[in-house]
């Protein structure tokens, strides 16, 4: 009875809407990752309407998501800290013409005041 039960279990996650959402993640990137203060990885795609779609995961209209983890949670900023947030800006300006991008904060758990 165990074993059907835990059959069971690996069945209905494997087949869940975040466990099909999982499988298409970048590496790197989990479900439980924070995205924003009290905004999950999961969040921000259930928000989007993500599916995974042969192995990609695309929002509602079929455009592809890619996430992008940004730069600038320094204590003490480079001298170069300017240069690095204006090429972050244009990479973003860049990919968001072609994909839906997921900004992934800089802080481990979404609260800009808590310097890493």
């Amino acid at each position: 009875m165990k074993r059907v039960a835990l059959c069971l279990l690996v069945w209905s996650s494997a087949w869940s809407p975040a466990g099909s959402l999982a499988r298409c993640l970048p590496a790197g990137i989990t479900l439980a990752d924070v995205v924003s203060r009290g905004l999950t990885v999961e969040g921000r795609l259930a928000q989007l309407t993500a599916r995974c779609d042969g192995g990609t995961l695309v929002d509602d209209g079929g455009k592809e998501i890619r996430f992008y983890r940004l730069t600038g949670c320094w204590g003490n900023p480079p001298t170069d800290a300017q240069e690095i947030l204006g090429r972050q800006r244009t990479e973003l300006e860049e990919l968001s013409r072609r994909y839906t991008v997921i900004e992934m904060t800089c802080y481990a758990d979404g609260d800009p005041r808590r310097i890493q």
